[in-house]
C-alpha cells in the first residue's frame, strides 16, 4: 500500500502512532514514517509530503489514517498489484 502524509497539514497529534508504530515523529515535531519500521519497504520525504509504501497490516495504516484530525494521512492500496490481478482474471 502506498502512505502519504501532507506535512502541510500534519498539526503533531500524533494520532496515528497510537494505532500503527510504523509512523513516527521527525525532528520538526510532525508525523513521518519509520523507515526500518517492519513492514516498511521504501520512504520519500520532501518538504510537502512523505510519501512509503507499506506491506502488511493495511488495517493499522488505515486506522490511523481515519485517526488522523486533520486529514493528512492518505493510504491507498498498491494500483499495480490491482492492476496485476486484474491481468490475471482476465487471462482466465
Amino acid at each position: 500500500m502506498r502512505v502519504e502524509i501532507d506535512r502541510a497539514a500534519c498539526d503533531g497529534i500524533f494520532a496515528c502512532l497510537v494505532h500503527d508504530d510504523r509512523f513516527a515523529e521527525d525532528e520538526a515535531g510532525l508525523a513521518t514514517v519509520d523507515p526500518d519500521a517492519a513492514g516498511v519497504v521504501d520512504v520519500e520525504r520532501t518538504e510537502e509530503r512523505v510519501i512509503a509504501t507499506f506491506e502488511g497490516d493495511a488495517d493499522a495504516a488505515a486506522l490511523a489514517e481515519r485517526a488522523c484530525p486533520p486529514g493528512a494521512i492518505t493510504v491507498r492500496e498498491d494500483v499495480t498489484a490491482q492492476s496485476t490481478d486484474a491481468a490475471r482474471e482476465g487471462d482466465a
